[in-house]
């Protein structure tokens, strides 16, 4: 019910003895499924490159144990066909990413977002040639919404390729994928989702309820969260649910990812982790992912704008 997500924080410019402490830790811990993309750093790219390495090292011989999913879809390279969703874009990645990676196939290979430029009969069908020449067993896709995920359905039918798996943003504070309906039109076409950012980039844990750390991503890295996102409202908010976590017997960040795994509609939840320490302490979330009515209701409370 956790998965791994081997995102920026594997890049070159990251800890090597780190990142494999982490993935054999996770491996060790039952976490079979690992999580990547072509352009995940920096620089572009290493992030495979380093599983790469680690893979040969220690679990070449569990390659059929496991799950491995990467995506193409965001810029990777300058210069044309480096972005977004054309068939040869996604053709080329693959094959780079597969090379970084020293695999024959991954297990899941998603468009990482939707292309207004490129038809969308062009990136399912350069998805469901990759299914069938054998570099991929499954497809998916990331941040579609209802509307677009139903016309990509459609089109990986007339080829005979099921859609297997949706990789949306979500979390406690990000609750778009159930305005959307996207969750309903999962649950009825029998797609899975493995939702990403449930910690809302470090926000719902513990670590900012007294300030901000000058270790901390955003005192380091504003990219995915900035100063100006942890505001005096959103901070309030989260120390009123880490009361509702301690009554819980649980961290923040536990809570936080049990709270994405009390749907059943959610497959698995993808958590990304600078040191074993916080892998750990979200393996613990599912020791208990059950809610009564009344704390859904507090959790709600506080959350509503």
């Amino acid at each position: 019910m956790i998965s791994l997500g081997l995102w920026h924080n594997f890049g070159a410019e990251n800890n090597f003895n780190n990142a494999r402490e982490i993935i054999r830790y996770a491996f060790d811990s039952g976490i079979t499924h690992f999580d990547l993309a072509n352009n995940y750093g920096p620089p572009y790219g290493s992030a495979e490159s380093t599983f790469g390495e680690i893979m040969k090292m220690d679990l070449s011989a569990y390659r059929d144990e496991l799950f491995i999913s990467t995506k193409a879809g965001w810029d990777m390279w300058d210069g044309p066909y480096g972005n977004f969703g054309s068939r040869k874009y996604l053709m080329a990645s693959l094959d780079q990413s597969l090379k970084r990676m020293g695999l024959d196939y991954v297990d899941v290979f998603y468009h990482h977002r939707p292309d207004p430029n490129t038809p969308l009969e062009e990136t399912m069908g350069a998805l469901a040639d990759i299914v069938k020449q054998g570099k991929a067993l499954y497809v998916g896709v990331s941040q579609y919404k209802s509307q677009e995920l139903r016309r990509a359905i459609q089109i990986l039918d007339t080829h005979n390729v099921k859609l297997l798996i949706h990789q949306p943003r979500y979390s406690m504070m990000d609750r778009w994928v159930e305005e959307d309906g996207l969750l309903d039109t999962l649950e009825k076409n029998g797609i899975g989702s493995i939702p990403f950012s449930p910690l809302e980039q470090g926000l719902l844990t513990d670590k900012y309820l007294d300030g901000i750390p000058k270790d901390s991503r955003v005192a380091k890295d504003g990219r995915y969260l900035s100063k100006d996102d942890i505001t005096d409202a959103k901070v309030a908010k989260v120390q009123a649910l880490n009361e509702i976590a301690k009554d819980r017997g649980q961290s923040m960040a536990q809570m936080a990812v049990a709270w994405l795994l009390k749907d059943e509609r959610v497959t698995t939840v993808l958590v990304g982790v600078s040191r074993v320490s916080q892998l750990r302490d979200n393996i613990k979330s599912i020791e208990n992912v059950s809610f009564t009515s009344s704390e859904i209701n507090a959790i709600n409370a506080i959350l509503k704008d």
